[in-house]
């Protein structure tokens, strides 16, 4: 019986767990437009509540932007993308809000953070979901994909607990 109550235990930690991270949101930034220069940042981040845990997606053409991370305000105010936290050009960045606070982002291509190419999020600590009604509606497929592996994960937990309950049986 003691086996069986671990083993359940297990399960429910495992399933939190998976279900936490189910519940983080995914921004792509500048939503529809994506990281361009057409995109209005300010509105669109405006829109948006940054969770720890969440994550930004910056997806451009690599041939004509990149994104830097700024150290702070001023850089950001100035444009001033010599100091830099981070570089990416990869065309599909990824960026995980692991702490709250202040974070800022500009393109690396020279001109383009003066034209309105960068963006500035404040991450807040939260268990609600985060909201993400303007960072790109994902398809019905997306949706559904999130949906099955979300529950392919809480049902290999299953198995595996029923396993080492079964393990610690015989």
């Amino acid at each position: 019986m003691v086996v069986v109550r671990k083993s359940l235990l297990i399960f429910v930690i495992v399933t939190v767990m998976i279900q936490k991270n189910a519940m983080a949101a995914q921004h792509v930034v500048g939503g529809s437009q994506g990281w361009d220069e057409s995109a209005d940042f300010k509105s669109w981040a405006s829109g948006q509540t940054f969770k720890v845990g969440d994550t930004l997606v910056f997806r451009y053409n690599p041939g004509l932007h990149s994104v830097v991370e700024l150290e702070g305000d001023s850089s950001y105010k100035s444009c001033d993308i010599s100091s830099t936290v981070n570089s990416m050009s990869a065309g599909n960045d990824v960026v995980k809000l692991n702490k709250p606070g202040t974070r800022y982002f500009a393109c690396g291509t020279a001109g383009h953070c003066d034209q309105g190419m960068k963006l500035k999020i404040k991450t807040v600590t939260g268990s609600a979901p985060s909201n993400q009604a303007d960072s790109s509606t994902p398809s019905s497929s997306s949706a559904a994909s999130h949906c099955f592996s979300t529950t392919f994960f809480t049902f290999i937990a299953a198995i595996l607990t029923v396993q080492m309950a079964l393990v610690f049986l015989l």
